[in-house]
Order: structure tokens, then C-alpha cells, then sequence
């Protein structure tokens, strides 16, 4: 056995298999892997950040003397959380949910400046900048009734705010918006005192269209009172005749509905014997 180990064929071997171990451990240890979604810079100790980012795969590095560093540059979300006070000296309490990334084409700057904790640096302040200035030049009212168009001007100042810092905004939103409760319960009460008015108001208006109909019904029935007054002058009784054939028309259809058999008086005549005049 000792022979077997002291042969100089076995020697090589061992060490041939010893070298190529080694130097697969080394190749092993000169690779590093970017992940779809993710990018890579090297950090080099002699002369610093390399001026190249390393897309999706699998790419080399030396040991030791050079670093990967990577980013994900996909869009996640943030919650920021502001308090801030309005034109009208109200205080608010918003919350916005900010949806970014880094711009992949940047990273090298954005390491030099700001390092990894890149969003943790930039957004929260930057997200209170504009959110300060735009709320203070608004009533909160306007917060309120006019919150759509807030959100827009947040969003297209918060978009040029992070471009100065390589960081690109997706979509701004307001998620949360809350005055104080002294605040809030005077709303709500202007806010009741507004549908009693309304109600009021509703109220005025029918009677006034129910005083015009009494007019209008009141001067249709004098008119009316009129027509008949002279009627009667010109036709003598011959308007009140014809009254009393529509009436006994009406009580002869009446009294055919019922569920009852009815016999109207006289031979053949079914309005009621009426007297001729």
C-alpha cells in the first residue's frame, strides 16, 4: 500500500486531481448570478465602482479583490405617512402609497451617492417635501371635494423630485385622509345644517307650486261658473237638460255594474223619465 502511494504515477494523479479540484473551487467562487428582475455592478478595491451594469445570467468577478452588488429593479410599493397643516391652518394626516424603482441605466450613481438603502434615503423625504408644499396652498376643503386633482399634482411633482435622484415613480395615491376630530364633527355638521336647508327649500317650493295649482284650479272653476251662467241666459233650460241626461247616463252605468240585478223604472225609457220641456 505504501509503495502504491509512493509511486510517482499515484503522486500526479493525487495531485492533478488536487489541482483540478482547486481550480474548479476558484472558477466556482468567480461566478455570481443576476436574477431575472435584478442587475449587478462590481465594487472593485483598487479603483472603485466599474462603470458597467451586469443584466440577467451569470457573469465573473475576481475574489477577493472585487465584489457584486445587486440591485432589484422592479416596481414594489411604499407607504409614506405625513402630517402636515393646510392653508386654512388645518391639520391633516395623509397617507400615500408610492409604487417605484430605480432606474436599472443609473445604478453605479445611485450606489456612489446614496449606497443600497437607496428608497429608505430618499423617498420618505422627498414624498414629505411635495406633500407639505402642495397641501399648504390648499383649504381643506379642497383636500376633501377636490381630492382627485390633489393626487395628480403629488404625483407629477413627486415624479420630477426622484428623477433628480434616479428613482422613477409608477403610480401615486392617496390611501388615507384624515382631519382632526374637532375638524371632522364640523363638517359633519355643516354637513346636516346643508340637507336641512335643501330640505327647506324642497319644501317652500311645493307650496308654492300647490298655491299656483289653487290659482290655476280656482280660476278654471270661475270660468267655468262663467260659461254656464251664460249658457243659461242664452239657452234658457236647455244646459240644465243636458245635465240631467249625463247624470242619469252615469247612474245607469253604475248601477249596470253592480253585482246586483237592477230595474230601472219605465217602458223603454233608461233616463229616468225625464220630463220633457
Amino acid at each position: 500500500m505504501q509503495q502504491v502511494l509512493n509511486h510517482p504515477g499515484t503522486r500526479r494523479l493525487a495531485l492533478g486531481a488536487l489541482g483540478f479540484g482547486g481550480i474548479g473551487y476558484i472558477i466556482q467562487n468567480m461566478l455570481y448570478n443576476v436574477e431575472p428582475g435584478h442587475r449587478g455592478i462590481i465594487f472593485d478595491r483598487l479603483s472603485g465602482i466599474k462603470d458597467f451594469t451586469a443584466c440577467e445570467g451569470t457573469h465573473f468577478f475576481i475574489p477577493f479583490l472585487q465584489r457584486p452588488i445587486i440591485f432589484d429593479v422592479r416596481t414594489r410599493p411604499r407607504t409614506i405617512h405625513s402630517v402636515t397643516g393646510t392653508k386654512d391652518l388645518q391639520l391633516v394626516n395623509i397617507s400615500l402609497r408610492i409604487l417605484s424603482r430605480p432606474n436599472s441605466e443609473k445604478l453605479v450613481d445611485i450606489y456612489r451617492h446614496l449606497g443600497e438603502s437607496f428608497e429608505e434615503k430618499v423617498l420618505p423625504s422627498i414624498a414629505n417635501e411635495v406633500l407639505k408644499g402642495l397641501v399648504a396652498q390648499s383649504n381643506a376643503e379642497d383636500l376633501l371635494m377636490k381630492r382627485d386633482k390633489i393626487s395628480q399634482e403629488i404625483t407629477k411633482n413627486l415624479i420630477l423630485r426622484a428623477t433628480e435622484f434616479n428613482i422613477i415613480v409608477d403610480d401615486v395615491s392617496i390611501t388615507h385622509l384624515a382631519f382632526s376630530k374637532e375638524f371632522s364633527k364640523a363638517i359633519e355638521a355643516k354637513q346636516v345644517a346643508e340637507q336641512i336647508a335643501e330640505k327647506a327649500k324642497f319644501i317652500v317650493d311645493r307650496t308654492e307650486q300647490e298655491k299656483q295649482a289653487s290659482i290655476i284650479a280656482a280660476e278654471g272653476e270661475s270660468e267655468a261658473a262663467a260659461l254656464i251662467s251664460n249658457a243659461l241666459k242664452e239657452s234658457g233650460h236647455g244646459l240644465i237638460q243636458l245635465r240631467r241626461i249625463e247624470a242619469a247616463r252615469e247612474i245607469a252605468g253604475t248601477l249596470a255594474g253592480g253585482r246586483n240585478i237592477t230595474y230601472l223604472p219605465g217602458k223603454g225609457n233608461m233616463l229616468l223619465q225625464l220630463p220633457a220641456k
